[in-house]
């Protein structure tokens, strides 16, 4: 379920007055969220405010092209536009499924 189809289910049984306070909270906290990704860099997978930054995240609504390149746990290698990932990825001998940020694992050895 959605956000919106949420709203058009709870809204109508709220007081008018109440109705446009939560949906400007509600709003405002998604979009501080946001902003809070935007200059938090992504803890390690072994820190202790990994739980927090995971809340933020999907409170922000941060998923698809929306998340961080970075995830906590998973290392990734940056190729530049122009450059192919699998010409990159069999010169340091890495599986190129792998390599890829959204991959959610370490690179591992094509050995």
């Amino acid at each position: 379920m959605d956000w919106t189809a949420l709203f058009q289910t709870i809204l109508p049984y709220l007081p008018a007055r109440y109705a446009g306070d939560i949906v400007s909270i509600v709003t405002f906290l998604i979009a501080a969220a946001a902003l809070a990704l935007r200059f938090w860099k992504p803890p390690a997978s072994t820190s202790k405010l990994l739980p927090l930054f995971q809340i933020v995240s999907a409170v922000a609504q941060a998923k698809g092209w929306n998340t961080s390149a970075y995830q906590p746990g998973s290392k990734a290698i940056m190729v530049p536009v122009g450059s192919s990932r699998a010409n990159d990825s069999a010169k340091l001998g890495l599986d190129v499924a792998s390599t890829h940020p959204k991959a959610g694992e370490v690179p591992r050895r094509t050995d």
